[in-house]
């Protein structure tokens, strides 16, 4: 039942106060629904992991099928200097006809789709090249075609490789927690209604307005509403994102979620449903999040280029062979460049490295729900940091400690210790942290008492002890010491030590500000990145830990509903904004961020809505998502160009551009370039796994010589 002067007009802390679908995401799942991998939204995420099944499935069934297609094709024995036995010449085109219908049928309906939409990507391109390949593979093997367009065992590899990467793509998209059921999950399952003598329980949702509700010490409070009896701490953390529990009295307002620590309260409900403040951060989350524009991703992009070049190659190569009387020769080299420049190498280029980076990122403490947030951290320019338990410890300790004169300080530190052992408020426990981190031996303390908003008492080696704010210096008719206003206008929480009636001391409590702090803000800037501060505090609180920390802009005093409109006020100035942050006050502006980073140890609501999250509460750890980001933005440019490099050199040469000088490329070196553009991609992606995401390593990397001054943008 202890109680420290801690409300907020006590204290100078408040004194005056998408996810984004690709192209050939929707194009693979629009048809067959369950049989096609898609971006699952908080309205599907249910359905993740069946696509991940389905690919994994499809997958490993092809690849099996695909050992024999591969092992009987003429074209592949030819290949290898073997010949393939009279019995077996049949085993290619049935096994290669169930890997078209089977494995092929994603890419087929989402071609289909990409028809629709009329957007040529991936899935139309890798649709056109199995058909014509499939096509003229039974031509060849019926002896209507030539034997040089039989493909059947490039068919079979090219639907493996693809499912492949859509396999690994779908894995790396997997959701986890839906938000809005995490902020459901704050309200208690039952709420006691006062009826007459007697109570009766029923579920949040058949609360009325007018209704009185009994919130016990240590619930939650199940609606919106006023107090009508009682006085507790109440822990509104988990709303406000501040860690102070607030005391709710009689005639003050509460809210459903926050959590009645200490005393019991009678509650009249003024709002339910929709009209609760969760309800509206609810909302904010959801809004947000339908609101993320739907981009186009890089590989859906190079995929459609690839697509016309295709196109526009075979028809100019089936003109000019046309026109030297050559149509035989004509058909063969326009059925090869249609299969040739089906890119295998771009189906893995993009997953692969998502799937890396993804990898790497959970090794170091870094959990990358959304790949289109990781992505985009490059482009990132100002990043928003919640201030109470992001850039701050999130938690009181005793920062500054000032004796009466003839006193001692750390005697003061002890005697206060002494008193407030047996409390378990969290002032409290940071008197006592702070002396056993002092080393000081703390005296057995008898009598202990506390009263509501006033203090603590008790016997300490036969003197009266007392610790707390104004009110009990009121009591003695006591002045506060003169640091105390120095220390209110810097925010802080200021608590007086009583001895036998006389002011002995008085203690300074702070939310601390984390030692990285400094570090992550510096090389963020080093890195021409503005830093921004967004806190419920006081302004004073908020410019003491700017200044200490060097941040470029501040918005204090913002209420949680407008965590929001802040970062839709740094977009609006033209800027990519990251928000950090780990309570459910951040969720909806975590949501409106281009890129939403929660801290691992805040709460569920935050991280759902996040798409990437800490493991460690480090600030630094935001510029390991950055390096990362732009070193797999950098793989993906790379393995893009490798890819499309195969295609822009080998197209031509199966088009028959050097017939002129006696060089036509073959199918069989054109599949062998497709290899090898395939195991290039994977190789250079493999070199993420070298990149170390350690926070101090990184801070190290781009700080280098710690005395240059940061170069920050406003």
């Amino acid at each position: 039942m202890d109680r420290h002067e801690h409300d907020a007009h006590e204290h100078a802390t408040h004194d005056g106060a998408s996810h984004e679908h690709s192209a050939h995401e929707h194009s693979a799942h629009e048809h067959g629904g369950h049989e096609h991998g898609g971006h699952a939204t908080n309205g599907d995420a249910h359905h993740g992991g069946d696509h991940v099944a389905v690919f994994r499935r499809l997958f490993w069934g092809t690849a099996l099928i695909a050992i024999p297609v591969v092992g009987f094709d003429q074209m592949f024995a030819s290949l290898l200097g073997y010949d393939v036995p009279a019995w077996g010449r049949w085993i290619s085109p049935v096994l290669g006809s169930v890997i078209y219908r089977w494995g092929g049928r994603p890419f087929l309906t989402g071609a289909v789709s990409e028809i629709r939409m009329r957007k040529p990507g991936m899935m139309l391109l890798i649709g056109l090249a199995i058909s014509v390949a499939f096509v003229s593979s039974w031509g060849s093997s019926l002896g209507l075609l030539s034997h040089e367009l039989s493909f059947w065992w490039e068919l079979a590899l090219l639907v493996v490789i693809m499912l492949l990467g859509h396999w690994i793509e779908m894995a790396s998209l997997a959701q986890t927690t839906s938000a809005l059921d995490s902020l459901a999950a704050l309200l208690p399952d039952e709420a006691e209604v006062v009826d007459g003598a007697g109570v009766r329980r029923v579920a949040p949702a058949e609360l009325r307005l007018g209704d009185v509700v009994l919130v016990r010490p240590g619930s939650s409070i199940p609606a919106d509403g006023v107090v009508v009896e009682g006085s507790a701490s109440v822990d509104e953390s988990m709303v406000t994102g501040e860690s102070r529990s607030v005391r709710r009295s009689a005639g003050d307002a509460v809210v459903a979620g926050t959590v009645a620590t200490d005393s019991g309260l009678r509650v009249e409900v003024t709002a339910v449903g929709d009209q609760t403040t969760l309800a509206g951060i609810a909302r904010l989350v959801a809004d947000a999040q339908a609101s993320s524009s739907n981009a186009q991703r890089l590989a859906d992009r190079a995929a459609g280029w690839l697509f016309w070049f295709a196109i526009g190659s075979a028809t100019l190569t089936a003109i000019v062979w046309m026109a030297l009387g050559m149509p035989d020769t004509a058909v063969v080299r326009v059925i090869t460049v249609l299969v040739i420049a089906c890119p295998h190498a771009l189906g893995l280029a993009i997953p692969l490295v998502v799937s890396i980076a993804t990898e790497r990122a959970a090794r170091g403490g870094v959990l990358v729900k959304d790949r289109l947030a990781l992505e985009r951290m490059r482009s990132v320019d100002t990043v928003l940091f919640d201030k109470t338990g992001t850039l701050t410890e999130g938690a009181p300790s005793v920062v500054g400690v000032e004796p009466a004169a003839g006193r001692d300080a750390n005697e003061i530190l002890a005697l206060a210790a002494a008193a407030e052992v047996d409390s378990e408020h969290p002032l409290a426990k940071a008197i006592v942290e702070a002396a056993v981190d002092r080393g000081l031996v703390v005296p057995v303390a008898a009598e202990f008492t506390s009263e509501p908003a006033t203090g603590v008492r008790a016997v300490v080696d036969d003197r009266r002890v007392e610790v707390g704010g104004p009110r009990m210096l009121a009591l003695h008719a006591s002045s506060e010491l003169p640091v105390a206003e120095r220390w209110r206008t810097e925010g802080a929480i200021i608590l007086h030590v009583v001895v036998d009636g006389e002011v002995a001391g008085a203690l300074k409590l702070a939310d601390d500000v984390r030692p990285e702090s400094r570090d992550a803000v510096d090389a963020l800037h080093r890195l021409g990145v503005s830093v921004v501060m967004i806190t419920g505090d006081a302004r004073a609180v908020a410019d003491t830990v700017a200044s200490e920390l060097g941040i470029d802009r501040v918005y204090a005093e913002v209420r949680p509903e407008d965590k929001a409109e802040a970062v839709a006020e740094l977009q609006a100035e033209g800027r990519v904004v990251a928000m950090v942050g780990d309570g459910v006050n951040d969720a909806p502006a975590l949501a409106r961020a281009d890129v939403g980073i929660a801290i691992g140890a805040g709460t569920d609501v935050a991280i759902a809505s996040a798409g990437v999250i800490l493991a460690s509460s480090d600030p630094r750890s935001v510029l390991s998502v950055v390096e990362l980001s732009r070193a797999g933005y950098r793989k993906m440019k790379q393995n893009l160009w490798w890819a499309a490099g195969y295609n822009l050199v080998s197209v031509p040469l199966a088009a028959g551009v050097l017939a002129p000088i006696g060089f036509v490329m073959p199918m069989s070196v054109g599949a062998i370039l497709m290899s090898v553009s395939t195991v290039v991609v994977a190789l250079n992606s493999q070199r993420l796994r070298r990149l170390d995401l350690d926070p101090a390593a990184g801070v190290d990397r781009i700080l280098g010589d710690r005395s240059r001054t940061p170069n920050r943008r406003g």
